[in-house]
């Protein structure tokens, strides 16, 4: 096969379907361990964090629900099941720990929601799809970390419940960029639609 990835893909993967009517935010797993140089989770990921801020500040002007999710264990780790045993760094994440706290600059506001999650789709285990089906929502802004783990699995469920996924390019980071760019790739071939951060903004501030 001489092709590139490109054209293999070019036909057959490449339908875009757009921004819905009623969307949220969903800020995955920013959180202090994946900017602390200290931890093994460290993945110099600071840009998309200014990037999902400067998405949140465009929600916050829309009044677009915002959703903020964390991963977090009891003392005993008992909730963590497999995901726990498979992914030693996840100690991090048991209760009290300190690499758990929000990333720099990021603080839930009042009338936003946090959803605490064992497992790397932020709808696995959670009330979040039923809260957003509640809530009127059809689609989903995703920004988060890491492309590659809790990023791609809250896609693929954000589409399996029906939910228009929309991944923010430039506000989702991962420790490589051979993950990041190959998971930004099949998302958007199967799942999603990958949209610069420039247009997601765009769109919030001239919904249609």
């Amino acid at each position: 096969m001489t092709e590139n990835l490109q054209d293999n893909y070019r036909g057959v993967y490449n339908n875009r379907i757009g921004f819905g009517k009623k969307p949220a935010l969903i800020l995955i797993d920013f959180v202090r361990a994946y900017f602390d140089k200290s931890c093994e989770l460290y993945a110099g990921v600071d840009e998309a964090l200014a990037s999902a801020k400067r998405v949140l500040e465009a929600a916050r002007a829309a009044g677009v629900l915002t959703v903020y999710t964390k991963v977090e264990y009891h003392p005993s780790a008992i909730n963590g099941g497999r995901f726990f045993e498979k992914a030693k760094p996840l100690t991090h994440f048991i209760e009290g720990s300190p690499m758990g706290a929000w990333a720099q600059g990021l603080q839930p506001q009042s009338d936003e929601l946090v959803v605490s999650k064992q497992y790397p789709s932020a709808f696995f285990g959670t009330s979040l799809a039923s809260t957003l089906t509640a809530a009127g929502i059809d689609s989903v802004i995703l920004t988060g970390l890491t492309t590659s783990g809790c990023v791609r699995a809250s896609c693929v469920d954000a589409c399996s419940h029906g939910f228009i996924p929309i991944v923010a390019r430039q506000a989702c980071g991962d420790r490589h960029p051979a993950p990041h760019e190959a998971n930004l790739f099949d998302m958007h071939a199967k799942y999603a639609d990958v949209v610069d951060e420039v247009e997601i903004i765009e769109y919030l501030n001239n919904p249609k």
